[in-house]
């Protein structure tokens, strides 16, 4: 008899076309309650990668060879913000889809969420086109938990 391993972000990618048969034996290895939860649920940009499977990148190998704070924080928001959208990519062709980005205010003492927006075609480089979302609860996810990164990457 042969043993198959499967880890748990391949166990969440398969759930999601697996048959009932097959969820069922997904949801007795790993827990019923492990498939219910949401990328939007993770709290830190570590818990985003271990959700998808993703490396985390690697900030001493980056800055070691001439990468910015900035350049890291921006490959940390894009891995999110891929994550956050699961599979849905903007297509700035498309002039009906909505691009949601959050917004923030900026003050001495410090960053804070304000709102999301959206555009429909819109691709300015000042609104973080390739940051945007889906949907405005998914935008405004991103922009609470990831103020902190966020605040970081545009302050740089």
């Amino acid at each position: 008899m042969k043993t198959l391993q499967i880890t748990e972000a391949n166990a969440r990618k398969l759930y999601k076309d697996a048959t009932p048969e097959f969820k069922v034996t997904l949801e007795d290895t790993f827990g019923k309650e492990y498939f219910s939860r949401k990328v939007t649920d993770c709290d830190t940009y570590e818990e985003v990668c271990q959700f998808t499977g993703e490396s985390p990148v690697n900030e001493e190998e980056l800055k070691r060879i001439g990468f910015t704070q900035d350049e890291i924080d921006y490959r940390k928001l894009k891995q999110i913000t891929k994550a956050y959208n699961d599979g849905w990519v903007a297509d700035y062709n498309d002039g009906s889809q909505q691009k949601w980005i959050p917004w923030f205010n900026f003050s001495p003492s410090g960053a804070r969420f304000y709102c999301s927006d959206y555009r429909y075609s819109d691709a300015s480089a000042g609104r973080a086109a390739r940051l945007c979302f889906k949907d405005e609860a998914t935008s405004n996810a991103a922009g609470r938990k990831f103020t902190e990164l966020y605040a970081r990457f545009i302050n740089r």
